[in-house]
């Protein structure tokens, strides 16, 4: 299980680990905490108390500080599970969805006709409809698409990077993304 680190103001900075969060519990880096306690760590035994020492962890942790924001300012990266999981496995050419292992990165103007790597160039595709346009335009290849790409928000950003997501993690993160993302259909 991870926990989604925010920054003080809310901003989602990172997935980090149970025991990341309860060395930030410890040291008195949290702030504040949304969700009930998901796992709960145990340490070593208290000499004057018998005690076990115990942390309970929540799937959300604010953090004190300053920690550097500049993730907010960033395009998020561009990768095939992210990109496939921004179009939900479904072709922008012939409108099928498909399996992982049979979708491709298709960029809408060919990088050899100077389009670049980017969310706003790259939707998926099947093979089949990759290979049909090849090295042309969707115009050229007489193939229209059934959906316009989009640069992620940072809350989509951490959505898409699979990881499991808890309940009250996916709602936190919902609340902030769009109506009109594909991520709430």
């Amino acid at each position: 299980m991870d926990v989604l680190q925010l920054d003080v103001s809310g901003r989602p900075q990172a997935w980090i680990s149970a025991r990341e969060a309860a060395v930030l519990y410890a040291s008195d880096g949290v702030a504040w905490t949304l969700g009930e306690a998901c796992q709960v760590l145990r340490g070593g035994i208290q000499r004057t108390t018998g005690r076990q020492s115990r942390i309970a962890v929540h799937p959300i942790v604010a953090v004190r500080g300053a920690i550097p924001s500049r993730a907010w300012r960033q395009v998020p990266a561009l990768s095939n599970p992210k990109l496939f999981a921004r179009d939900r496995l479904v072709c922008a050419y012939c409108g099928g969805r498909f399996h992982f292992d049979e979708l491709t990165r298709e960029h809408i103007v060919p990088t050899s006709r100077g389009g670049d790597d980017s969310w706003m160039n790259c939707i998926t595709a099947c093979r089949a409809c990759n290979g049909r346009k090849g090295n042309r335009l969707p115009e050229e290849a007489r193939m229209t698409l059934m959906y316009l790409p989009y640069v992620p928000s940072l809350h989509e950003d951490m959505i898409l990077r699979g990881r499991r997501i808890l309940a009250d993690q996916m709602d936190f993160l919902l609340a902030s993304v769009p109506r009109s993302s594909r991520l709430h259909g």
